[in-house]
């Protein structure tokens, strides 16, 4: 089991993951950075959080899903941007929980405030998020050593020289 853990091609097997969910989280965030009141309208439609906390998550996670994007895309604090994310993840997928036990029937407010016809939630929107959060904690657990921004410094420091 260790040698499977400090297995070096982890960081192969990570980087097309990385970009993956670098791009699912910077594809979230574009729209809801665009349209804060949308997005704001959508959180509230789930109807967990009391009102007065609403705009400012709506205001705040977009630029949190934007600094995992990034991170996770560039490989610059990789394992930071995949913890951020799989948080996400597990908020999103404890939140899309209730609201099918809860029988609504509301659009998902991930990606743009489409509406229920685009976007309704469902047991797959259940089972992309638990897909998206396996890979997010892959990343996290087993990438020791990301490919991306920091491995390229890290190469050029005179420590390493």
């Amino acid at each position: 089991m260790g040698s499977f853990l400090a297995w070096r091609g982890h960081a192969l097997l990570a980087l097309p993951a990385r970009w993956y969910l670098g791009a699912v989280f910077l594809g979230a965030c574009a729209h809801k950075l665009l349209h804060p009141a949308a997005f704001a309208l959508d959180v509230a439609t789930y109807g967990l959080l009391p009102l007065a906390l609403v705009n400012p998550v709506a205001l705040l996670l977009p630029w949190v899903e934007l600094a995992a994007g990034l991170q996770l895309g560039l490989g610059l604090r990789a394992r930071a941007g995949a913890l951020l994310a799989a948080a996400m993840m597990v908020a999103f997928i404890a939140a899309l929980l209730w609201a099918l036990a809860q029988g609504l029937h509301i659009p998902c407010g991930c990606f743009a405030s489409q509406g229920l016809a685009e976007d309704p939630i469902s047991g797959w929107t259940l089972l992309r998020d638990l897909g998206w959060l396996a890979l997010a904690v892959y990343v996290f657990l087993l990438d020791r050593c990301p490919l991306g921004v920091d491995a390229w410094r890290a190469r050029r420091s005179p420590a390493h020289a």
